[in-house]
């Protein structure tokens, strides 16, 4: 029986290409990984069936046979489970990074401009891949003290931050801080995304505004801020 070849190409959202083949035999499987791919594949594969089962449904096994590899070739990257989903955090961390930061750096824009940008974006983001959204702010899963973990995040908040102090000062305004603005960013927008993924909130429009709900939310909070 001939040896047949499947040659699998995986782009996520920002074109981003994870590639990996496996080949299969009468007989037996081999795995080829181009270039010491192994890892990319696992990430590939990892993120298709969070995609699909949610974090649940993340194991290594499930991830091994998804990647077309033996059960026991994650071990050569991730030790357990907690450290296959902090990888895949950090993947979708460092893709979101990709998008944030040149939206809130781009002094082309009024810096309204770029935190209605930045948070539509997120919105966005969270709303078409919720598994991933959820995957990753359960601490209970990841590890928090992952250092590249902790860099991906810095490169999305840092700039976020930046942006606050540049618009108002270290003070910011209000009597709080540009820190404190940049969380209670994050929180509206997190909060927001929670209820509707939860379903306790439906998409809707404001009463008023005829504005889409989550746009009449945004424009009314970066009002209050004097941004």
């Amino acid at each position: 029986m001939p040896t047949r070849i499947l040659t699998v190409s995986i782009y996520d959202k920002n074109g981003h290409c994870q590639y990996y083949a496996h080949a299969v035999g009468k007989n037996k499987k081999r795995d080829h990984y181009h270039h010491g791919q192994l890892r990319a594949g696992l990430l590939a594969a990892g993120l298709a069936l969070l995609d699909t089962e949610g974090v649940d449904g993340v194991t290594i096994r499930a991830v091994a046979r998804g990647a077309g590899v033996a059960h026991s070739a994650p071990a050569n990257h991730f030790k357990d489970r907690r450290a296959l989903l902090t990888g895949l955090a950090i993947e979708i961390f460092a893709a979101r990074a990709a998008l944030a930061a040149p939206l809130l750096m781009d002094t082309t824009q009024t810096a309204r401009e770029r935190l209605h940008g930045f948070a539509r974006d997120w919105l966005d983001f969270g709303l078409a891949f919720p598994h991933r959204y959820r995957l990753i702010w359960r601490r209970d899963c990841l590890d928090g003290d992952d250092l590249a973990l902790n860099a991906q995040m810095d490169l999305i908040y840092d700039p976020l931050v930046a942006l606050f102090r540049a618009t108002h000062g270290p003070g910011g305004t209000g009597g709080v801080s540009a820190e404190s603005q940049a969380i209670a960013l994050w929180s509206l927008l997190h909060g927001y995304l929670s209820m509707r993924l939860n379903g306790n909130l439906v998409e809707g429009r404001d009463e008023k505004t005829g504005q889409p709900r989550a746009e009449a939310i945004l424009e009314s909070w970066l009002s209050s801020q004097q941004i």
